[in-house]
């Protein structure tokens, strides 16, 4: 067994003859005009136990507040508002495609002012509006906080973060979004990954499961499916039975590296031409030992520091020259650099310097 040089490194790779595995349409591709909105208020959160902003360093939780008892039928000055229980929010959620007046949707809600925790508030009353500008749902709850912090005089400690937290079905749909889907005589299917094969084997499959020429593709991310050779059917169910539909999918050979943390994907069909490749590192160690020197006692004379460099330049054996033969996966170029003690820092510099000699047959992503 081959010892994996470093637990930050994740190979996705297969061997050639590897068989795909079949995917529902619905896991590969989104339906035109089935889809969420974004949702976003501005509110306010009570009950915090001293843990809110300051009115002085964020006004406009002051306007708010003053504002919000105003309309409650309380008349306050400015002076009088000196509480730390409060603080501004912003609000967001999704709206969910086909939701109805009065269903419940998650919110998230985070602090914009000085606020140092969420932990025990509760939002009141918040419209919540979408890019439109129409209030499409109403929020308000007890928030749940994922962190904690405590301070005292001279240290405080922060776990997580207590300026963010949720609030679980926190939200009223109060507004429909108008879709007659019964009402289409068509639906594209957009597919996540655009690809000519994957989306031709969508339209295979569809006209193939009907019997009949239903899907058409357009590009290479966009297949057509048209309901009127069905006669008179309910859109929804032809639908539910597409998305069930088994394809393979195809995509683009690639090699993903996050430099950061060392990590690298490497997609199944990546392939390497014939190849050599050589590593190895030069290191260059100076190091300063200065010596005192100090004259006898009752002698005349001054310490001087005496300076003393040490220099020392060494190769390092690296790991040699290595063939790669052609038509290698780099599941296979992997193993013997694994083999060879190669370091995960020096794998990326390999794999970056074979892209660049032509011989990686692949799109590299770095991040």
């Amino acid at each position: 067994m081959k010892k994996l040089i470093s637990a930050l490194i994740v190979w996705i790779a297969c061997a050639a003859a590897a068989i795909a595995v079949p995917v529902r349409i619905k896991d590969l591709a989104d339906f035109d005009g089935v889809r969420g909105n974004d949702l976003v208020g501005y509110g306010l959160v009570v009950g915090l136990d001293g843990t809110g902003d300051g009115m002085r360093n964020a006004p406009f939780t002051e306007e708010m507040l003053a504002g919000l008892l105003e309309r409650l039928g309380v008349n306050v000055t400015d002076d009088a508002l000196r509480s730390k229980n409060v603080a501004a929010v912003i609000v967001t959620a999704a709206l969910p495609p086909f939701a109805r007046s009065g269903s419940r949707i998650d919110v998230n809600v985070s602090a914009i002012g000085d606020a140092k925790s969420l932990l025990g508030g509760t939002l009141v009353m918040t419209p919540m509006k979408a890019a439109d500008g129409n209030i499409y749902a109403v929020a308000q709850g007890s928030i749940i906080a994922g962190g904690a912090s405590a301070e005292g005089d001279a240290a405080r400690v922060v776990e997580g973060v207590p300026t963010t937290g949720s609030i679980p079905v926190g939200a009223r749909v109060e507004r429909e979004v108008e879709f007659d889907f019964a009402g289409i005589d068509n639906i594209r299917i957009a597919l996540r990954n655009a690809d000519f094969t994957t989306a031709t084997r969508v339209e295979d499959a569809i006209n193939r499961d009907f019997d009949r020429q239903l899907a058409v593709t357009l590009d290479s991310g966009t297949v057509v499916v048209d309901f009127r050779n069905l006669g008179d059917v309910n859109p929804a169910r032809v639908v539910g039975r597409i998305e069930n539909l088994l394809i393979e999918p195809e995509d683009r050979a690639k090699v993903v590296i996050d430099h950061k943390s060392g990590t690298i994907v490497v997609g199944e069909r990546v392939r390497i031409s014939r190849v050599a490749v050589s590593q190895g590192n030069l290191t260059l160690r100076v190091s300063e030992a200065p010596i005192v020197s100090q004259p006898n006692p009752f002698a005349q004379g001054e310490t001087v520091t005496v300076p003393r460099t040490a220099a020392e330049l060494r190769q390092e054996p690296g790991i040699g020259f290595v063939e790669v033969a052609g038509e290698t996966n780099l599941s296979d170029l992997v193993d013997g650099l694994n083999a060879l003690g190669v370091r995960p820092r020096d794998m990326i510099d390999i794999l970056k310097s074979i892209h660049s000699a032509g011989a990686l047959h692949a799109d590299l992503i770095i991040d």
